[in-house]
This record gives structure tokens, sequence and C-alpha cells, in this order.
């Protein structure tokens, strides 16, 4: 039963299964006029009682941590003396460090990431030095990437303009026309052993974050090879973010610079282990975000920003730990694509009035987390080359999901739709922009 349980589709997934997809009905200004205006106000205190708050858990743990050599060797206070018993004790107990400290380095850098959006303090300038100190300690470029991340924000699910988690197109790989492939076809491009799938997976979630931010890798095509967030000519970046991609890279420096003085062995027990799960946590729930069998990308003919901020999911990650350590990072995350400019604490409230008008065009996934990763990371491999409304297909060449026949009747609704969300994200009230 547990197995079965923990290895199986949402019923909300396996919903949108059975369903044909058609564009959200709703506007932009329905959501926005659902969403009561005090829940996008920024309460400071509460903000700085939350990064004080992570802060003390991540110096609490390491001080206990630091404890575990001498409580070992002093056989645990004399209730421990079996030398088996010692080590299993010890190593539980260094497995529990290293668990609760890269969700707290991971919840670490989601508040970065809001003060970055500038949703954390009032001020411009306390925002980004709270966010530079914060991500500059997890080794992130913070200017660089904040610069990034609010352009994905302004172009979510855009196949041309997206900044991350871009799918490949089938012309990225040697595959014949869909008309003409065949199973051999696919299976010489996709096929492998599930140990192989697993050490790509393992892959990804350990060094995934930092490929992307070297390589450019599943980021947006538009750019040349090479591309990278620590060069400030790269052409990620307008001319005047470029002093803050130097200064993303004179903290990544300091960073390292405090580790290589601290010893490689306290950095190798204390810092590297804890930093691995934090970047696994990044990856994860940014990836499944925006990787979805259910959830479309769109061309430039049919997107919209309206349509691009619905076309991510809601996930439980990790249940109330995601609540409590990954500040509702998944939980609201459609919430957050819809008001970047709201506090996170103020997330579920706000996710319940976007529900209410998205209603059956909300997307939300109870299937397990680790499933559901191993599930996208299987069957989105790829997406057509042609197509204004396009779905990731499998190893096999199949999507899980279909486009459903448009009347005239809900062309032109879709049309005044696109229209009236059009003019509403070109307004302050309604997307800001902390550029």
């Amino acid at each position: 039963m547990f197995s079965l349980h923990f290895w199986k589709d949402g019923p909300e997934y396996e919903a949108r299964l059975r369903k044909p997809f058609t564009p959200p009905k709703a506007t932009l200004k329905d959501i926005h006029d659902a969403v009561p205006k005090e829940l996008l106000r920024r309460n400071p205190w509460k903000g700085a009682l939350y990064v004080l708050r992570d802060v003390a858990l991540a110096l609490v743990l390491l001080s206990l941590a630091s404890r575990i050599k001498p409580w070992a060797d002093g056989n645990f206070g004399g209730y421990v003396y079996a030398r088996l018993a010692k080590r299993v004790l010890q190593s539980a107990l260094w497995a529990s460090y290293w668990w609760f400290q890269g969700l707290t380095w991971a919840g670490i850098f989601c508040l970065g990431h809001d003060a970055g959006h500038g949703t954390l303090f009032h001020g411009k300038t306390l925002n980004n030095c709270v966010g530079f100190m914060l991500h500059s300690f997890l080794l992130a470029p913070y200017f660089s990437w904040r610069a990034t991340h609010h352009a994905h924000h302004k172009a979510t699910g855009s196949m041309e303009r997206d900044e991350n988690y871009v799918p490949y197109e089938r012309s990225d790989y040697p595959l014949p026309p869909p008309s003409k492939a065949t199973r051999a076809d696919y299976a010489e491009i996709f096929e492998e052993t599930p140990i192989f799938t697993l050490g790509r997976m393992l892959l990804m979630q350990g060094c995934g974050w930092w490929v992307y931010l070297a390589k450019n890798t599943l980021g947006s095509k538009m750019y040349p090879p090479g591309t990278n967030h620590f060069d400030p000519k790269s052409p990620l970046f307008k001319p005047e973010q470029r002093a803050g991609v130097v200064w993303s890279n004179l903290g990544i420096g300091a960073m390292l610079g405090v580790l290589c003085c601290a010893g490689w062995s306290r950095v190798s027990w204390y810092y590297v282990i804890p930093y691995l799960l934090s970047n696994h946590w990044i990856v994860m729930f940014t990836y499944l975000h925006h990787s979805d069998p259910t959830i479309p990308h769109y061309r430039k003919e049919e997107w919209s920003f309206f349509r691009g901020a619905a076309a991510t999911v809601d996930r439980p990650l990790m249940g109330w730990m995601g609540r409590f350590f990954l500040h509702n990072i998944s939980h609201d995350h459609v919430a957050h694509h819809f008001f970047i400019q709201a506090p996170f604490y103020n997330g579920p409230e706000i996710t319940k009035a976007v529900k209410s008008i998205l209603k059956d065009d909300y997307n939300y996934d109870s299937t397990p987390s680790f499933y559901a990763l191993y599930r996208s990371f299987t069957q989105c491999q790829f997406v057509e080359d042609e197509g204004g409304i396009v779905f990731y297909k499998d190893r096999e060449g199949k999507a899980a999901r279909e486009v459903a026949e448009v009347t005239d009747e809900v062309k032109a609704r879709d049309e005044l739709s696109k229209e009236v969300s059009a003019q509403c994200s070109q307004e302050a009230s309604c997307v800001r922009s902390y550029d």
C-alpha cells in the first residue's frame, strides 16, 4: 500500500488527462479584481522576522551539528557504549542535520527570491541588500539571476521568450517528422536503462542549478552558445544590469573565500552536503512548476501574459515542511505568477481567490512530488516544431494531452480575453516590475 500510494498520479492530474485542453476562459482583470488589495501589501516587520527566523534556525542547526562528535566521544551522556550503536546514532544525527539544513537553506534562497521581487521590505535598496547577502551565502548570483528571473515572469510559458525550462523541440533531435517517425526512431534517441535514467536524474538534481547558470541549459534559445550568468557582457543582461552581475560575482567570490578559510573538513560536513541538498530542492520545485505533461507551452501567436501565468502548477511539495521551510513556493506558485508583488505569506489567501476565478483552469496536482519529478523527467521529452499551443511528448512520441477543437465563438472570446489581458498587463496595478 505504501509504495503504491507514493507512486500514483493525483486525481487532479488524472482529471486533466481525461479532457482536451482549451485556454483559460477568465481574464487578468477578473483575477486582479478578485484579490483584496491588502493581500498585496508588504509587512516589513513580518518579512524581517521570517529572515531572522531562517537565519537563526540555520545557526541553531549548525551549533547542534558541531556537538555531534563530542556527544559521540562522550558515549552520548553515558547512555550508548556499543560501537555499532554509536555509529548508527551519529550517522542518524548527521543525516538529520543535512536534511533540515538543506531545507532551511532552500528556504533562505526563497527569501532571497522574494527580496528580488521587492516583497520583503518597502525599499528597493534594503530588499537588494538582504537578497544579495542571502543568495551570496548560497553561492547564487543574486543580481544576475534576479534579472533573468524577472524576464521569466514577463514571458512565462512562451516558447520564444521564456528564460528557463524551455522545452526541447523535435528538431533538436535527429527525429523524422511525426508522420514518418517509428517507435524505433524514438527508442534510438530516448530509450535507456532505469539505472541510467536514475543517474541522469541525480545529475540534474545535484548539478542542474549550476549547469543552468553556467551554460543556460534549458534556457531561452534566442541566446548564443556559451551564454551564462557570470559574464557582465552576456546577452542575458541589459547594459544597466551589468554592474549587478559584477557585484553578484564578488559576493560569490567572498563566500568562497570564507569557505576556504574554514577548512575542507569543516566545509565538507557542515556546508557542502546541505548545500547540494538545497540545490536539489531549488531544481525540484522550479522544474515541477513549469514541466508537466498536462501543462501547455505557447508560441507567440497564442501566448499572453495571462495564459503564461496560468500555465504553471501548484503542488503540496513536502507537505507542512514545504509550507514552513520553503515559504509556500510550490503550494501557491500560480498566485505568485499573477501577483509577483505580493508577499509570500499571503499566498494561501491569494490562491483561494485565484482558484475561485480560474475554476477548472486552475492547475493543482497532489501527485507525490518525487513521483511527479520522475514522471516529468521521463515523459517531458520534447514538443513539436509547429503549433501555437503545444504539450510535451514522451519517449514514444505521444502527448499526454491534446488541444480541443476551437469554434469561432471560442476564438472570438479568446481574442477578447487576450486583448484585455494585454492591456491589464501593462498597468502598474496589475504587473509590477522591480527592475
